[in-house]
């Protein structure tokens, strides 16, 4: 499969260290590499040019989670400084249940801590740590204790996660698409980074729908390459329509993120429809499984060995997603949130 397919060496100068408008760019002035799967074709094109690679009747459909300050920095009960990124809530349980994952000070890698410690947040907070969270060593189940309930607690003291390749701070709107409505993804829906205003006027004029989801994303950890923990997410009834409607006449449905493909398909009904429906969803789009709900994706570019890469080869199959890797590469796309951008079509 792609796992083993593309093993790639990511170049360090490939790596987006800050947001388009910090290179001098508008958000939609990132580039974008196409591949189109019916004939294996690949083109070089601009963000902007959305409008163009589509038709009247195709859909677009986008996460419209917002991301919240999830990264709060910590104090371990010998002293030592750590950084909590708030993941999800816990599914089931109460509010100020949360899975969370422990990283060193500077955020760049993980820090395993045994379950029962207590560690001292900012603001007279603290946070208990339970048990490790399923199977893996990565994430915590634990509870926070403070006067304050965690998202009002987050809006006040935390920051936006920020991984190594980032070389300083943002502020929290470097990290939301210009379409979030609904606070909830501890990393940004980083796909739709590349929309504007303009943009999306532009493609309701060209009779281009563009359809709402709600997919709150928890934490990757670039290190693990293990495949996402359970996420909330919501399929309105008139995006369920939408999508449908489009199927039966023929236009094309294309998910901006995985975030999106990972919702539609916890909703997809037999025929490539999906049905409103909401809760939690642990489903990973694999090639095996497949993907019913939709015809094309526009999604960032992936670490060697992302879960995501699963996803991609389910929607592109493993020899067009192998060469537009490759063409990316030799093209010096640019990687992560604040990269360029990469659209599979039908």
């Amino acid at each position: 499969g792609a796992m083993s397919a593309l093993a790639f060496q990511l170049q360090p100068e490939l790596e987006a260290h800050e947001p388009a408008e910090a290179r001098g760019q508008a958000r939609d002035g990132v580039r974008m590499l196409v591949a189109h799967r019916r004939d294996g074709s690949i083109e070089h094109r601009t963000f902007s040019d959305l409008p163009e690679l589509l038709a009247p009747g195709d859909v677009l459909v986008i996460n419209v989670s917002a991301t919240i300050p999830a990264a709060v920095p910590a104090r371990r009960s010998n002293g030592t400084r750590v950084r909590v990124h708030f993941a999800t809530k816990a599914p089931h349980l109460e509010d100020d249940w949360r899975v969370v994952e422990i990283r060193s000070a500077d955020g760049r890698r993980p820090a395993r801590l045994p379950a029962g410690e207590r560690l001292e947040l900012r603001g007279g907070a603290a946070l208990d740590l339970i048990a490790p969270y399923a199977s893996g060593q990565r994430l915590m189940l634990a509870r926070f204790c403070c006067a304050l309930l965690v998202d009002e607690y987050l809006e006040r003291y935390g920051e936006p996660i920020r991984y190594g390749h980032v070389s300083k701070p943002w502020p929290l709107d470097a990290y939301q698409n210009v379409y979030a409505v609904s606070p909830g993804s501890a990393e940004m829906p980083s796909a739709g980074r590349p929309f504007t205003r303009e943009l999306l006027s532009r493609l309701v004029a060209r009779e281009i729908a563009v359809a709402p989801i709600t997919l709150h994303a928890g934490v990757s950890s670039p290190e693990s390459h293990e495949p996402p923990f359970p996420e909330w997410f919501e399929v309105p009834e008139r995006t369920a329509e939408t999508i449908c409607n489009a199927h039966h006449r023929g236009g094309r449905v294309v998910a901006v993120g995985t975030t999106v493909v990972r919702a539609l398909e916890a909703a997809a009904s037999g025929d490539g429809c999906a049905c409103a429906r909401s809760g939690w969803t642990g489903h990973v789009v694999t090639p095996d499984c497949g993907v019913r709900t939709v015809d094309g994706l526009i999604t960032g570019w992936h670490d060697p060995e992302a879960s995501h890469l699963m996803m991609l080869e389910a929607i592109a199959g493993p020899g067009l997603l192998q060469s537009s890797y490759e063409a990316a590469l030799d093209a010096g796309y640019l990687w992560h949130e604040f990269g360029d951008s990469h659209m599979i079509l039908d």
